[in-house]
């Protein structure tokens, strides 16, 4: 799947405004305006496509994870928690304590893969929702994919490991599916 289709996904499935994926973006230090990101949403085909960049994609994965979980250096209101709770997001936004903390370079982004896989994806999106195994495989089941506990397992081995498995662009686009029912219905 490309970049742009994983993103547009992902935010159709979960409704997420605007603002909060500008501020997602923000936290993970990706300097985006409104324009751009329309742009990155685009369809191929549309006019003003922008290509969404791996390192761009695996940032504003970074940054959800941030966004939803917390880092040493934000502050999240109490209702902000409580919105962002299993992937319901709000126009809210985390804070910076201080410039000094930001910029003192402890908590700046590690450098982005070469190649983002689909099984990276997964673990991404399972960190920042805070998915258990069971609404995983539920997720999967709404988007009419069947597998056993061993082959879900499999998809979150370490690349090289006997059972590993590769998540190939049906399943994630599957997967996405399902968020999609699941948060939309």
């Amino acid at each position: 799947m490309e970049n742009n289709d994983v993103l547009r996904m992902f935010r159709y499935a979960l409704n997420i405004p605007d603002l909060t994926m500008l501020n997602i973006f923000k936290i993970a230090e990706c300097k985006i305006d409104g324009p751009q990101l329309l742009n990155l949403l685009k369809k191929r085909d549309d006019e003003g496509y922008a290509a969404c960049s791996t390192a761009l994609l695996e940032r504003f994965f970074n940054g959800l994870i941030i966004y939803n979980r917390g880092r040493q250096g934000y502050e999240t209101s109490e209702s902000n928690e409580k919105s962002m709770e299993r992937g319901k997001f709000t126009d809210s936004k985390p804070t910076l304590k201080t410039e000094r903390e930001a910029s003192d370079g402890k908590n700046s982004q590690p450098k982005p893969p070469e190649i983002l896989s689909n099984n990276t994806i997964l673990k991404k999106i399972r960190i920042a929702l805070d998915l258990k195994q069971e609404e995983m495989m539920e997720i999967f089941r709404l988007g009419k994919v069947n597998m056993t506990k061993g082959e879900f397992t499999a998809l979150f081995r370490k690349e090289g490991h006997k059972n590993y498995k590769e998540c190939g662009d049906q399943y994630l686009k599957k997967f996405l599916q399902g968020l999609a029912a699941r948060h939309r219905s």
